[in-house]
């Protein structure tokens, strides 16, 4: 039985606020064989969040022994938190023939490519500043104090300055609008990836015994 067509991993990232993760759930519902990528935390549980669904959460010193045995594709502290995606995880689903969708900060995204040079990167941008302050302090209830909502502004404007190393950028202005741009390359990928490593050797191959039957060089 032939092996699945490997799945992609889609990196995406955005600063605090930005709604990534509510995109990458609904992207994630609407795609078929488009998967989150569940990652490691440090942190405890939030209110609504399912231990092996949300994260995989653990206790600090777990996680540093996973990071230091080197179990990790990538890994970050943010706020004072741990968090990271196990390298066997991923690896496992993406040979099944899924597609995963991680989502991380710009860092974390920095350490996948290194590792992972076929992963597609995705940067989610804010409408405007503006816009993220008000999501901001609406997501907290209005009861973030001010000096985290300044770090959190102040981190988003230096991870805004690397959209550069990313493959594709959207602007979440609209939750729908977004979503449906973020389909567009999920399914652009793989059209335009798949084809070519699923049939791209065997054309080739097949030209080459075309020339060795009529005679010619493929060379």
């Amino acid at each position: 039985m032939a092996l699945p067509t490997p799945g992609t991993l889609f990196v995406l990232s955005a600063p605090s606020g930005t709604g990534k993760t509510t995109l990458a759930d609904a992207l994630t519902t609407s795609v078929d064989k488009l998967e989150l990528s569940r990652s490691y935390t440090s942190r405890p549980v939030r209110p609504g969040e399912q231990d092996g669904v949300d994260y995989t959460f653990v206790s600090r010193t777990h996680f540093e022994s996973l990071r230091d045995a080197g179990e990790f594709l990538e890994w970050a502290e943010i706020y004072g938190q741990l968090y990271g995606t196990r390298a066997q995880d991923t690896r496992q689903r993406l040979a099944d023939g899924v597609d995963l969708v991680l989502v991380i900060d710009v860092q974390g995204a920095r350490q996948i490519r290194e590792s992972e040079d076929q992963a597609v990167g995705i940067f989610v941008l804010p409408p405007s500043p503006a816009i993220l302050e008000d999501r901001l302090r609406q997501r907290s209830g209005g009861d973030l104090p001010e000096e985290n909502l300044q770090q959190r502004l102040s981190t988003a404007r230096r991870e805004i300055e690397r959209l550069g190393e990313y493959d594709y950028v959207v602007v979440n202005d609209d939750v729908e609008t977004c979503v449906e741009q973020l389909r567009c390359i999920i399914f652009a990928e793989r059209a335009s990836l798949r084809v070519t490593r699923r049939h791209g050797e065997a054309i080739v191959e097949a030209f080459r015994q075309h020339d060795k039957d009529v005679g010619g060089s493929w060379d």
